[in-house]
């Protein structure tokens, strides 16, 4: 068997192309790593926490009651962590992790003043105290929301309607997905709907107090309050 062997001649052509080989390939790599970087690190910079992509259409509403109007907005969209630095413990349980209030807790079961309730996750419209009704069951109830663009429901699959709603469909924040109660069959007229709302999911604001704010800036309500 004939061994070949390298030579002191041959060396230096090799190590050149060598060389040549490396010149080539260190700034294809450095390429491809800025790139990456680029992309992957130094590319934009994330949206900020609470923004979306998903447009959503929703009724917008001033704090004394008054309809401004359809507006599309961005869903509000934010991590876990984020939610529960913003809300209280139970706030943060009923409205992210769809856990319920204890019936007859807190105050706004036996609220009468008028006024209207957002939500307490985003600030969305949900309800006006012109729909709230004593339902004897111990929570906030509602025969409708404010603007059904609103809200939305989720009804448990491979039920009939009237299933559904003496079992309950879930009512939820159309904005940010808040879960806000359920829906029951044994409202008021003119719905026939009973809206079981978690205090822990709602923000009330009192039309006088609304009205008073209003009139201590301007001097006299806006011409959609009048």
């Amino acid at each position: 068997m004939k061994a070949v062997f390298e030579t002191a001649d041959s060396r230096p052509n090799s190590l050149s192309t060598r060389r040549s080989a490396l010149w080539i390939v260190i700034p294809a790599l450095s390429g491809t790593g800025f790139w990456w970087w680029q992309r992957n690190i130094g590319g934009p910079a994330p949206m900020p926490q609470g923004a979306s992509k998903i447009p959503v259409t929703i009724v917008e509403f001033g704090d004394s009651g008054s309809r401004i109007g359809p507006k599309q907005v961005l869903k509000v969209v934010r991590p876990e962590s984020d939610w529960y630095s913003r809300l209280t413990p139970q706030q943060f349980y009923v409205t992210r992790v769809g856990s319920t209030d204890m019936a007859f807790t807190g105050s706004y079961f036996n609220l009468h003043e008028t006024g209207l309730y957002r939500c307490v996750c985003c600030g969305n419209a949900l309800f006006s105290s012109d729909a709230k009704y004593d339902s004897g069951s111990g929570w906030p109830s509602f025969w409708a929301p404010i603007a059904e663009e609103n809200v939305r429901s989720a009804q448990k699959p491979g039920l009939s309607r009237e299933a559904a709603l003496n079992a309950g469909i879930e009512v939820l924040c159309r904005l940010c997905d808040a879960h806000l109660g359920h829906i029951f069959g044994d409202g008021p007229e003119p719905s026939g709907l009973r809206y079981c709302i978690n205090e822990s999911s709602l923000r009330f604001v009192a039309r006088k107090a609304a009205e008073t704010s209003r009139l201590s800036t301007n001097g006299a309500l806006p011409p959609e309050d009048q």
